[in-house]
C-alpha cells in the first residue's frame, strides 16, 4: 500500500503539469485562434458595411497596441493574484469585444470592440499570463519544452477556428461568425483555475523574492541583453501582424482563389504546432538567443522569396508551411530566455514589458499594411520591410548575454 501511495505521489507532479499545459493550450487556442480570423473580415466589412480598409486595419492594429500596453499589467496581476481571475476577466472582455464588433453599425463601435476590448481581453488570455504560469510550474530544464508544448497546442485554435469562421461567414454572415467565436472565449474562461494548481517548479525562489517589482524592472531595462531582446521582438510582431491581417486580401489581389487566404492561415496554425514544439525543444538544448537569431533569418528569407517568386497555390502552401514553422516559436524562446536571465518571480511583468515592443510592431504591421495599400494600391513596400526586418532582428539576437543575473540581497533582508 505504501508503494502504491508513493507511486501516486511521484506521479502527481507530472499529472498536474500536464493539466496545466492542457489548460494553457486550450485557453490560447480560443484566444489566438479567434484573433487569427480577423484578416477574413476585412473584405466583408469593406464590401457589406462600407467600412474603409484603413479603418478596419486600424481597429485590428489597435487591439495589438492595447494588448501590448495592457500586457505588463495583466502579467503583474497574475504574478500577484494568480492566473484564474485574470483569465476569466480577459475571456469575458474578449467575448464582449467580438459581440460589439458583430453588432457594430459605425466605425466607433468597431474600434471599441475589435480594438479596445479585444486588446484588453487577449492580454489576459495568452502568453504573458498563460506561458508565465507554465514557466513557474516547470523545472528550469523543462521550462522551454513546456512553453513550446502549450504554444503548439494553442495553435490548434488557429487550425480549427479559421476554417470555422470562414464557413459560418459564408453560411450566415460576418456577425454570426463573430458570435460563435465569442462563445468559444466564454467556454474557456473557467480553465484559468487549472493554471494555479501547480506551485513553482523552477529555480530557488528566495533570491527572487528579495527584489521588489520596481527594482526588477529597472534591473531588466538596464540589462543590454534584455534591451536587445525587446528590440528584436518588435520584428516578430510587425511580420506576423502584417501577414496575418493582409495575406488573404493580398492573395485576392494576386487573383488567387477566394478561400485560399483562410486555407493559408489555417496551414500556418497547423505547422506552427510543429514549429512551437520544435523551438521549445531546441531552446532546451541550445542557447535560446542563437535559435531566435536563426529563426528570424529563415523567416525573413521566406518572406523575400515568396514576395519575389511567381504566385501559385503551391507557392502559397509552401510559404504558409515555412511561416508556420517559425510563427510563434519566438514566444517560448523569448519568455524562456527572460526566465533564464531574471528568474520567474516577476516573469509575467518582465515578459509583458518585452512583449510591449512586440505589440507596437504588431500595430505598425497591421496598420501600415492598410495605409500603404490605400495610398499606393500595393503592399510592395511593406513586404520588403518585413523581409529586411528579419535580418535586423537576427543581428540583434546573436550577441545577447544569457548568463543569469545575480540578485543582491540588501543587508537588512539578509539578516
Amino acid at each position: 500500500m505504501m508503494a502504491v501511495t508513493d507511486g501516486r505521489r511521484l506521479a502527481s507532479p507530472g499529472i498536474q503539469a500536464g493539466l496545466v499545459i492542457l489548460a494553457g493550450a486550450l485557453i490560447m487556442s480560443a484566444a489566438m485562434g479567434s484573433r487569427q480570423t480577423f484578416g477574413l473580415f476585412i473584405g466583408p466589412f469593406s464590401f457589406d458595411r462600407g467600412v474603409p480598409v484603413t479603418l478596419t486595419a486600424f481597429a485590428i492594429a489597435l487591439h495589438n497596441l492595447v494588448w501590448g500596453f495592457a500586457q505588463p499589467f495583466a502579467g503583474a496581476a497574475a504574478d500577484r493574484w494568480g492566473s484564474a481571475p485574470v483569465v476569466a476577466f480577459g475571456a469575458v472582455a474578449f467575448a464582449a469585444g467580438l459581440v460589439l464588433t458583430a453588432l457594430a453599425s459605425s466605425g466607433v463601435m468597431l474600434v471599441l470592440g475589435l480594438g479596445l476590448l479585444v486588446g484588453i481581453g487577449i492580454s489576459c488570455t495568452t502568453f504573458g499570463v498563460v506561458l508565465t504560469a507554465l514557466g513557474r510550474a516547470a523545472p528550469p530544464e523543462k521550462r522551454s519544452m513546456a512553453m513550446g508544448l502549450a504554444s503548439a497546442g494553442g495553435s490548434l485554435g488557429q487550425v480549427l477556428l479559421v476554417p470555422l469562421a470562414q464557413w459560418v461567414t459564408d453560411l450566415s454572415g460576418t456577425a454570426a461568425s463573430l458570435l460563435v467565436l465569442a462563445g468559444c472565449l466564454v467556454a474557456v474562461a473557467p480553465l484559468g483555475l487549472a493554471l494555479d494548481r501547480q506551485g513553482r517548479g523552477g529555480a530557488p525562489v528566495q533570491a527572487e523574492l528579495a527584489m521588489p517589482l520596481r527594482a526588477a524592472v529597472a534591473q531588466a531595462l538596464g540589462h543590454r541583453g534584455y534591451r536587445l531582446l525587446t528590440l528584436g521582438f518588435f520584428t516578430c510582431g510587425f511580420q506576423l501582424a502584417f501577414i496575418g491581417t493582409h495575406l488573404p486580401n493580398y492573395l485576392l489581389l494576386c487573383h488567387m482563389p477566394a478561400g485560399l487566404g483562410a486555407t493559408a492561415l489555417a496551414l500556418v496554425g497547423l505547422f506552427n504546432m510543429i514549429g512551437s514544439w520544435g523551438c521549445g525543444w531546441l531552446g532546451g538544448r541550445f542557447r535560446q538567443q542563437q535559435v531566435l537569431g536563426w529563426l528570424y533569418l529563415i523567416r525573413g528569407a521566406a518572406i523575400a522569396v515568396f514576395y519575389l517568386a511567381p504566385k501559385s497555390e503551391a507557392s502559397v502552401v509552401v510559404f504558409a508551411a515555412v511561416m508556420g514553422l517559425t510563427w510563434l516559436g519566438t514566444v517560448p524562446l523569448t519568455s524562456g530566455l527572460v526566465a533564464k536571465v531574471f528568474g520567474t518571480r516577476h516573469l509575467g511583468t518582465l515578459f509583458g514589458v518585452c512583449f510591449l515592443s512586440h505589440q507596437i510592431g504588431s500595430f505598425l504591421g497591421a496598420w501600415a499594411g492598410g495605409f500603404v495599400f490605400d495610398v499606393t494600391g500595393s503592399y510592395a513596400l511593406v513586404w520588403i520591410a518585413t523581409a529586411v526586418a528579419g535580418l535586423v532582428a537576427a543581428l540583434l539576437h546573436f550577441p545577447i548575454d544569457d548568463r543569469p543575473v545575480v540578485v543582491a540581497v540588501p543587508a537588512r533582508q539578509a539578516a
